[in-house]
């Protein structure tokens, strides 16, 4: 949970300083840790490599709200962009970003709190 929290701010202090795909990337980083974080507590085991938020999250058995899974689906492309840049879709608009950075914030403090 550590490690989730820090790349929060570093995806903070890129979304702001307008590296809008870098900023999603780390706030998706930030997301897959804090779920691997909750599959490791389920599992006692170490959580499979796999970048699919949506799917940690049924590994970790979390009980979520829609709006909840609605964030993790949002996030999961900005694993792949950040990985295979040749598949770039539109940057998203501010309020977007803005958005996604509020929701996934949320989504983090609700994932630590339940740990």
């Amino acid at each position: 949970m550590q490690s989730s929290q820090e790349d929060l701010e570093v995806a903070e202090q890129l979304l702001h300083s307008g590296k809008i795909r870098h900023g999603l990337f780390f706030l998706h980083l930030a997301l897959e840790k804090a779920l691997k974080a909750h599959v490791c507590n389920k599992t006692m085991d170490i959580a499979p490599r796999t970048h699919n938020l949506v799917r940690l999250a049924e590994l970790a058995d979390l009980k979520l709200a829609q709006q909840q899974r609605w964030v993790l689906a949002d996030m999961n492309p900005y694993n792949l962009e950040g990985r295979y840049p040749h598949i770039l879709s539109p940057i998203p608009d501010k309020q977007e970003v803005l958005r996604l950075l509020c929701k996934s914030k949320e989504t983090i403090q609700w994932l630590k709190r339940k740990l």
